[in-house]
């Protein structure tokens, strides 16, 4: 899923331009978003929603390792213990939004002590989705009428569903390694095309999945992208103009960093791939993110890190993000571990794959062949049986 820090250190270096704020491919400005007062609601920001929660254990997830317990019986006893492990639902697909109800019924059926878990949702269908890389390239384009059925068959219909369950706790990452690129990568023509698609329907997303039982994370990218001094602040003036279009930021609990990626969380990992970086691990880049945004007016707000993947530094460069071998499971979901973050989560299903490796293939980006990359990889989002097995070994903790 990242090619997006394209030519990241050249990115870092010119971090002081201007960014293109505010702008559509044909340099219009973005229609404003009209969110009526009853959809603009303070509650997303009202409280750590993880704290004192059961988190939804997926079966279908639950199934595939299990599956692989049973033809490796020597590797079972830990691959039985990951099976239990809560992960994020992805929902990336307009077909695939049709199921939130179904999941939510699932959740409710592992009810104990009367409390329903807690469900986390990726929402990642974004028209251009991906501006920057070819792995994870969705099914919408802003030239064949996706933002408008972004917004009515997937946002509406998720939204909907949504509301069918006031009493399930909801927690949704929103469109990871989007706004990002609009900060990094305009260079990129995809992306310059993107940008005013990109605000305006993550901005109507934020309008439509706020609800009292439903927090949302904007997606903020990690330490190795937008870790710059530079890049930190161009972020920021982007989340508070898409919160502004969106009806405040109060309607959002926070941000989502590490998504599908392998920062380590404290250890000064990057100060090895790239000392120029002021971010050397996520929990610092979390702080200084933090603070970019306050100078911003973009107070109070919290963190979820992705720790599916992050318990091991293994990769030489930033920029490598694909199937990176040697990669181990991280730390098992848990709220409130750290100063400004409600939790770690396996948002990314460690398993699945980032993207394919078979150039010949559609959706082949070279990023998923480079020198850090494991061979043999499917389709992104697809089962990657041999490297699954290769991140429980390598885990830290471990099973």
């Amino acid at each position: 899923m990242d090619q997006r820090w394209i030519l990241l250190a050249a990115a870092s270096v010119c971090a002081c331009s201007s960014a293109r704020v505010g702008r559509t491919a044909k340099g219009a400005q973005p229609a404003v978003v009209r969110v009526n007062a009853a959809v603009s609601r303070p509650s997303s920001s009202a409280g750590n929603p993880f704290e004192g929660a059961t988190y939804f254990v997926n079966p279908e997830y639950s199934n595939r390792v299990d599956a692989v317990a049973k033809a490796h019986p020597a590797e079972a006893p830990a691959l039985h213990n990951v099976a239990k492990v809560p992960t994020a639902i992805w929902l990336d697909t307009i077909e695939r939004a049709k199921s939130v109800s179904s999941i939510l019924e699932s959740a409710a059926s592992q009810a104990g002590d009367g409390h329903t878990p807690l469900s986390v949702f990726v929402v990642y269908d974004l028209p251009n989705r991906d501006c920057s890389a070819k792995a994870s390239a969705g099914e919408l384009t802003s030239e064949a009428g996706g933002e408008e059925r972004y917004r009515t068959q997937f946002i509406d219909k998720i939204a909907e569903q949504f509301a069918g369950y006031p009493n399930q706790r909801i927690v949704v990452v929103l469109e990871p390694d989007s706004l990002p690129n609009l900060a990094t990568n305009m260079s990129v023509l995809r992306c310059a095309q993107s940008d005013g698609v990109y605000r305006r329907s993550i901005a109507y997303a934020i309008s439509k999945l706020a609800m009292p039982h439903v927090s949302v994370y904007m997606d903020a990218a990690h330490a190795g992208w937008l870790g710059w001094d530079g890049n930190r602040a161009k972020i920021a003036k982007i989340f508070k103009e898409v919160l502004a279009l969106s009806g405040g930021a109060q309607n959002i609990r926070g941000f989502s960093t590490n998504v599908s990626n392998f920062n380590t969380l404290s250890d000064g990992e990057g100060k090895r791939l790239g000392p120029s970086n002021p971010c050397p691990d996520e929990l610092t880049y979390v702080s200084k993110l933090s603070a970019s945004l306050e100078r911003e007016g973009i107070t109070g707000k919290q963190f979820i890190i992705d720790t599916a993947r992050n318990g091991r530094p293994v990769r030489s460069s930033w920029g490598n993000w694909c199937n990176i071998k040697n990669a181990g499971i991280g730390e098992r979901p848990q709220a409130s571990p750290a100063n400004l973050i409600d939790a770690y989560f396996w948002i990314k299903p460690p398993g699945e794959s980032d993207g394919v490796s078979d150039s010949k293939q559609p959706r082949f980006d070279t990023a998923c062949s480079s020198a850090d990359s494991a061979p043999g990889a499917p389709q992104a989002g697809q089962w990657f049986e041999t490297y699954f097995r290769e991140l429980v070994q390598n885990a830290n903790p471990r099973f």
